[in-house]
């Protein structure tokens, strides 16, 4: 059931529902989006039906530079569009942003050209794994030699071009003197060996695989050494937020897109059940009206206050072309926060739904699992929360993931 159907509550912002552009275009897939979910989850990976609407209305170059291509959405527009779509499918969602901002965070640091040939095209997508320590970027004439396997790549079955965070290397694998250096090198699929052994509780259809590459030469141009604001070839406003904080915004609007559709589901099971054991039905259960408020309320608070905290970095960004460590720090905080709170909407939704909940027949199994998955990422990592505190209170640290 569309979120549109639901009551005057839903959805959060009407005006969406009925406006143009990537937001609208968004809202207006989530019907395809929750058919197409049960087989996405199936078979692991976007279908074709999907990829095609999802290019057709250009949903991989939302951030990238219109030099090259791109649409260059502001960041709390973006965010909207995720969390659209995180109504409809969270692994969409979630592959739709880690193609997104790899994209944006590679292209800001390439020759103009260079970018153009990896993303100037509607069709093209990349895809990356977590960055391994095991593997080698070892410099050679023109480029560098690199081999090494990385897991968690979301969007690797419909991916065009692959990517690596490698630590360069001496030529015998031993670190090179001096602080780590870890270079972004880019490739055709082509070139690595997929592994296919995506298998997880949930994001099922993030095809999530892992992948190696053996001695393989990335000439120099398809390299680069990623969130060095000093090495920006693009200067938008868009650049001035780390890969970190992007990804972090997109994640979250990714959680509270898939609270939301299990919070609609929970109000439409609630005006149509009664419990078996209780003597009336659940919609005039003071107890479940009491809860179901408290859930729209937090939902709601949790996005606004993602929004509102990117839209004031935004408009810092805009006007200093750059963001202050406080800036940094209070967006890691709204992005770690919304995506904890967000989890808890979805947790509170899967247990009030009783035994509906547990039949895979039923949407809210799949959600709850998604939600659950969306909270062991690494954006949503609660000592995020303890360095943002040693900020407010001026303890001495070296900032991560900012």
């Amino acid at each position: 059931m569309a979120a549109a159907e639901l009551g005057t509550l839903a959805p959060q912002v009407p005006e969406a529902l009925t406006r143009p552009g990537p937001v609208g275009h968004a809202r207006a897939l989530i019907p395809l989006l929750e058919s197409a979910a049960p087989a996405i989850e199936q078979a692991r990976e976007l279908p074709p039906a999907v990829l095609e609407a999802l290019r057709a209305n250009d949903f991989f170059r939302l951030l990238t530079s219109p030099a090259i291509g791109g649409q260059a959405l502001p960041l709390p527009v973006y965010a909207e569009v995720v969390e659209a779509l995180a109504i409809g499918d969270a692994s969409t969602a979630w592959c739709v942003n880690q193609g997104n901002v790899s994209a944006l965070t590679s292209a800001t640091f390439l020759a103009p050209e260079v970018a153009r040939r990896c993303f100037g095209d509607r069709d093209s997508a990349l895809a990356w794994g977590a960055q391994h320590n095991r593997a080698t970027a070892v410099p050679v004439p023109g480029g560098y030699r690199v081999t090494g396997r990385w897991d968690f790549a979301s969007g690797s079955r419909h991916a065009s071009l692959m990517g690596a965070h490698v630590p360069v290397t001496e030529p015998d694998g031993t670190p090179r003197p001096g602080r780590p250096q870890f270079v972004t090198v880019l490739f055709p699929r082509g070139q690595a060996r997929i592994i296919g052994d995506w298998a997880a509780m949930g994001l099922r259809g993030t095809g999530s695989d892992s992948y190696e590459v053996v001695d393989l030469f990335v000439p120099d141009s398809h390299a680069c050494f990623r969130d060095r604001p000093e090495a920006r070839r693009d200067r938008g406003t868009i650049t001035a937020f780390s890969s970190h904080l992007c990804y972090a915004t997109g994640f979250a609007a990714t959680a509270l897109g898939t609270a939301r559709s299990l919070l609609d589901r929970s109000i439409a099971l609630a005006r149509g059940k009664s419990a078996r054991a209780a003597a009336q039905p659940m919609a005039e259960n003071h107890g479940v009206q009491s809860q179901i408020a408290q859930l729209e309320a937090r939902l709601r608070a949790g996005r606004a206050y993602l929004l509102g905290t990117v839209r004031e970095a935004w408009a810092e960004a805009e006007a200093m072309g750059e963001l202050s460590l406080d800036t940094r720090m209070a967006v890691r905080l709204a992005t770690t926060s919304v995506m904890g709170d967000a989890t808890e909407v979805s947790v509170a939704c899967y247990r009030a739904g009783g035994t509906t909940a547990i039949l895979e027949a039923e949407p809210f199994e799949r959600r709850f699992r998604d939600a659950l998955c969306i909270s062991q990422h690494l954006q949503a990592t609660p000592w995020h929360l303890e360095m943002v505190g040693r900020h407010l209170l001026g303890v001495p640290q070296v900032p991560q993931f900012l």
